[in-house]
């Protein structure tokens, strides 16, 4: 093969290969040169075509079987009359004043993504824990920009924790998701309103928003209705819902003991259709030595039912009528429930007005961080982390 060949080939796209030697049986070296008649001088842009002196440089390039490559380029000094001052040629594909190209550097964050720890890396491509380090995230830096864009049309709200300190308070990431793309667009440090609005602030087309999906959060539905005002807020189902069985349980509680055990705490948490005639049976037996928790019980399945509507006009008639039986109720508990859904009232009837739309898709992006910490037995940076993860979730 020619020379010619083999730096279309292997060589980056303005060198040419003068001479190639195996130094051992794990090293390729290659001499290089860059055959431009003049350059651009960085200070004043101005055109420079008299050569001031040669310099060598040796620069690690992406292994070849297995094989470390190493590209020793003799690089011109040019001196800028405008400027009276030398500079050295850039070479496309390598960074200024970086040791590795561009593509070491990709083959590099690849491969700590697929390897199980980052020894593995090092002694793959031979190099050091700071290369490994410096190469992954600045690689992963810099696919997140080539991914930035507006704010899409749907977007979700959640938060997830990241560490869990020794007598410290958790410290929180509150997550944005694209709906429509299946992608986490942006992570942010915290979880209260301070720290979300300075992440907020810098992004762009938060008036492109038109649907936000949340949990029963205070905090994020204040933020959704200040940063996003063209947006309609949607409850997550999961959530209402499990405000009733949450009730439920606890009320079991009372009455059974904290056995997770026992057999009606099962039987109390699933939904009523999906039991045999004779679960049934023994569930309204049960319950009806215990009314208080028999009329929760009965409200749990009514919301269940609620979801299960379809359209919006419907879908409001049905929860008002819940809403009226639930304040003829003397139930403390029932009273309460019934407060958070006239509260939320609006962002609940929203789940039938956008085709049950929830927050499934971010619950299911929490997962996969709590995957990657894992992982990665935890991160000491958040830069580091949200790195991490918009790039495993985009």
């Amino acid at each position: 093969m020619s020379m010619d060949n083999l730096a279309r080939i292997i060589a980056l796209p303005e060198l040419q290969i003068t001479e190639v030697k195996h130094a051992s049986g794990n090293t390729i070296t290659m001499t290089c040169i860059k055959t431009s008649e003049f350059e651009v001088c960085p200070k004043c842009a101005s055109k420079a075509d008299r050569i001031y002196d040669h310099r060598n440089v040796t620069i690690k390039d992406e292994p070849l079987r297995s094989k470390s490559v190493f590209l020793v380029i003799r690089k011109r000094r040019f001196f800028c009359k405008a400027c009276r001052k030398p500079f050295m040629e850039p070479v496309q594909g390598i960074g200024k004043g970086r040791r590795t190209t561009h593509r070491f550097q990709a083959s590099v964050c690849r491969a700590a993504e697929l390897y199980s720890d980052l020894k593995s890396v090092q002694k793959t491509y031979r190099c050091s824990a700071d290369t490994v380090y410096r190469a992954t995230y600045g690689q992963l830096e810099l696919n997140q920009r080539k991914r930035q864009y507006p704010l899409p049309s749907a977007i979700g709200i959640d938060e997830h924790s990241i560490r869990k300190p020794r007598f410290k308070a958790t410290i929180y990431a509150t997550m944005l998701v694209d709906h429509r793309n299946r992608r986490v667009y942006d992570l942010m440090e915290g979880r209260s309103k301070t720290e979300v609005e300075e992440g907020l602030r810098k992004l762009q087309g938060c008036q492109n928003v038109k649907q936000v999906t949340l949990d029963l959060s205070p905090t994020y539905r204040d933020l959704a209705r200040t940063w996003f005002p063209n947006a309609d807020l949607i409850a997550d189902r999961f959530h209402v819902q499990r405000l009733f069985t949450k009730k439920v349980n606890r009320l079991r509680k009372r009455i059974t003991g904290d056995k997770r055990s026992h057999p009606m705490r099962k039987l109390l948490l699933r939904n009523l259709e999906d039991l045999e005639w004779y679960e049934k049976r023994v569930v309204w037996q049960w319950l009806g030595f215990h009314p208080a928790l028999k009329e929760i019980y009965e409200f749990k399945e009514a919301m269940r039912r609620f979801y299960k509507i379809r359209g919006y006009k419907r879908a409001k008639k049905a929860l008002g009528r819940i809403c009226d039986r639930m304040g003829y109720s003397k139930n403390k508990d029932v009273l309460e429930l019934r407060k958070v859904i006239l509260d939320w009232w609006d962002e609940i009837l929203n789940y039938h007005r956008y085709n049950g739309m929830s927050n499934g898709r971010v619950e299911g992006f929490n997962r996969k961080a709590k995957l990657c910490q894992r992982r990665a037995y935890g991160f000491k940076k958040f830069k580091n982390y949200r790195l991490r993860l918009l790039n495993l979730c985009a």
